[in-house]
């Protein structure tokens, strides 16, 4: 008895891992050698490719492919339609698979609806992604970036909210009450 859920238009390859209580909707394709972990939502019309790895609880939204080479620790959203790329300069006359470059998106990031990852980039731990931003560049934990080419426009807590830091780089949560210190351009959650 299989323990996770998929819908019968969901094509699984053999080989393929899927973690306990995750569930596959419509039309969605996992490729054999994709590693899912326990408790995902993968939504209609994905596909996620060989050697992908999808850590615990990840949510991947309707119309996205997650190309070799993209690795998502647990807790990440992947928002409807979010783009990743695995290759720099692809040409379709050329034949370009051992050049894949590899992303990393950190535990408990946001990807916005529509945004665009260009390959070879890590995103940090709880940041956020806007929807339609082109990430060009690695993104530290809790940034806040948009646009085209994305650039990062504040930080945010591990709840999503935007943190406003004092003049001593202290800021909370209005949410969680969850406590931050921003210091050399980099936030930690200290309490």
């Amino acid at each position: 008895m299989k323990e996770y859920f998929a819908h019968e238009t969901a094509v699984l390859d053999e080989g393929c891992q899927i973690g306990m209580n995750t569930k596959i909707w419509h039309f969605a394709h996992v490729m054999s050698g994709a590693v899912i972990g326990t408790h995902c939502v993968i939504g209609q019309n994905v596909m996620i490719a060989n050697r992908v790895t999808l850590g615990n609880n990840v949510k991947v939204q309707n119309n996205v492919s997650v190309y070799e080479g993209v690795i998502c620790e647990d807790d990440v959203f992947l928002g409807p339609s979010m783009v990743f790329t695995n290759v720099i300069n692809p040409r379709a006359f050329i034949e370009r698979k051992n050049e894949f470059r590899a992303t990393l998106v950190k535990r408990g990031a946001t990807i916005g609806a529509n945004a665009t990852i260009v390959c070879g980039h890590t995103i940090g731990c709880y940041a956020m992604i806007g929807a339609g931003a082109v990430v060009t560049h690695d993104v530290p934990d809790y940034a806040l970036v948009a646009g085209t080419p994305a650039r990062q426009i504040g930080w945010v807590s591990e709840y999503g909210c935007r943190l406003v830091f004092d003049e001593a780089g202290m800021a909370e949560c209005p949410e969680s009450g969850q406590k931050y210190q921003l210091q050399n351009h980099q936030v930690k959650r200290i309490m």
